[in-house]
């Protein structure tokens, strides 16, 4: 009996770990790729992304240079390279064009509109290149928008079988563009207007959920939430397309997030099993935030970026409260200056008591989740979120607000087994009330404590059963 030819699926993403990241996104497309390579040998996946000047440098004698053409966008013909590297069992083409890509940032330009409508339009042109021709084209955020959108409108003749499912990470960016840019930039006829119009402006994002023939978003919760009110005024459109809309739940490396393997805590090592060891990451957290060594007094930290979603207000409310509980609290984030020198000036006012590293440093994060006791995550809204999740697998117990991704993953240990600490009302009474509690149970009833502690390092969050949720979903557009 002949065997069936794998389904080939190419994952069009505008940033992936190791080469480029800078959040939840890049995380999830490596992992993703890298699970499904391993746990489903009936699918062929594939990542094409842009080569920035941030990675070459450092990947670039690996690579292979597969070809190069020319890609027609409007009135401009641009240069576009195409490089190959395989790692981890996964194949990645690098979309070449030092015009567009070869800065150090992945966004943030003005010319963002374009390099993206480049970039997309790339993902057509280079199979004849790469010759790998996909079933399926699984897009990221509003970065890749126009690859569903493109499908729709210039490729569908000469790729009639292909499908595609595009993959909201975040609401909040939908990729808004003036008007006039349609034709000259995004190459869109009045034809093809009502595609990306809304609201008078261009929404990519829309344009996006309309053209592509499965949807999804990162929590099943979150998915529900984007239909009534954290749309960011996209829900009706969510909830004409709410058919082919599904939530499928983020996971995270379990190798790399391990207490028991990680080398980065030297003899610190601990697990579920044994404990001890986190004594000595929290020591050595204490020391690199010149903070008392003080082994039993609680610890909390955030990971975040410094924006008013993620809750950030809520803890500048609490914090001089949260310090007269005796407690010690460490920061490591960047984004809006005003919590940057808020938090800064709170760590110059009690040194002993508050360490805030205004940074992005991810090898600093892994020491802030082995040493600390508790994660505060307040946030307004959470797509899926992942340090949870990762504070979890280091007995780092969360705090979380009852809202996207944080509902699906975290279970209030008050009422009955759970992984760490729900609230619900936005406020900053809530969470104070909620930060008092486990302060209690953390302060007087230890054995307790650290019998949450091994719950929450127990809990599953790896990718494998999310990778198998993606791969049926990929199957239920075969053929």
């Amino acid at each position: 009996m002949p065997r069936k030819k794998k389904m080939k699926i190419l994952g069009a993403v505008s940033e992936v770990v190791p080469f480029m990241v800078t959040g939840g996104l890049g995380q999830v497309a490596g992992a993703l790729a890298e699970t499904l390579v391993v746990a489903d040998k009936s699918l062929d996946m594939r990542i094409i992304m842009p080569l920035y000047a941030a990675f070459r440098s450092k990947y670039e004698h690996q690579m292979k240079f597969l070809g190069a053409t020319e890609i027609q966008l409007a009135w401009r013909t641009q240069y576009c390279g195409v490089f190959e590297l395989k790692q981890g069992g996964v194949t990645y083409y690098f979309v070449d064009n030092r015009h567009y890509f070869d800065r150090e940032k992945a966004y943030g330009y003005v010319d963002d509109g374009e390099r993206f409508a480049f970039f997309s339009k790339a993902v057509f042109e280079t199979m004849d290149i790469t010759k790998f021709i996909p079933d399926v084209i699984h897009a990221h955020d509003w970065q890749t928008s126009l690859v569903p959108i493109y499908l729709k409108t210039h490729y569908a003749e000469r790729y009639p079988r292909l499908r595609t499912v595009f993959t909201i990470h975040n609401m909040e960016y939908q990729g808004q563009m003036p008007g006039h840019i349609l034709h000259d930039v995004f190459e869109l006829s009045n034809e093809h207007a009502s595609i990306v119009w809304y609201n008078e402006c261009i929404n990519l994002m829309k344009g996006a959920i309309i053209s592509s023939d499965k949807v999804t978003t990162v929590s099943p919760t979150y998915a529900g939430e984007i239909q009534v009110s954290g749309g960011y005024g996209l829900e009706p459109i969510i909830r004409e397309n709410s058919y082919k809309l599904s939530g499928i739940i983020n996971g995270i490396d379990t190798k790399v997030n391990n207490p028991a393997e990680n080398s980065l805590l030297g003899e610190n090592t601990y697990s579920a099993d044994n404990l001890k060891g986190k004594q000595g990451c929290k020591a050595k957290l204490q020391s690199l935030f010149n903070l008392p060594n003080e082994p039993d007094k609680m610890l909390l930290c955030v990971v975040s970026r410094l924006v008013s979603h993620k809750g950030i207000d809520l803890i500048t409310y609490i914090l001089d409260d949260l310090i007269k509980l005796d407690a010690q609290f460490v920061l490591l984030g960047t984004g809006d200056h005003q919590y940057e020198l808020f938090f800064e000036d709170m760590a110059l006012r009690y040194p002993d008591k508050v360490g805030a590293s205004i940074a992005f440093n991810p090898e600093i994060a892994g020491m802030i989740y082995a040493g600390a006791d508790v994660l505060l995550m307040p946030s307004r809204s959470e797509p899926c979120g992942l340090a949870q999740m990762i504070a979890c697998h280091y007995g780092t117990i969360p705090i979380v607000r009852k809202t996207g991704g944080l509902a699906d993953t975290i279970q209030d240990c008050r009422l009955g087994d759970g992984n760490g600490f729900v609230f619900e009302e936005y406020t900053s009474r809530a969470l104070m009330s909620t930060i008092k509690s486990a302060y209690d149970l953390y302060t007087n009833q230890r054995e307790d404590w650290e019998n949450l502690m091994r719950e929450a390092m127990n809990f599953d969050f790896g990718w494998e059963s999310s990778a198998e949720a993606y791969a049926n979903l990929y199957r239920e557009l075969e053929g």
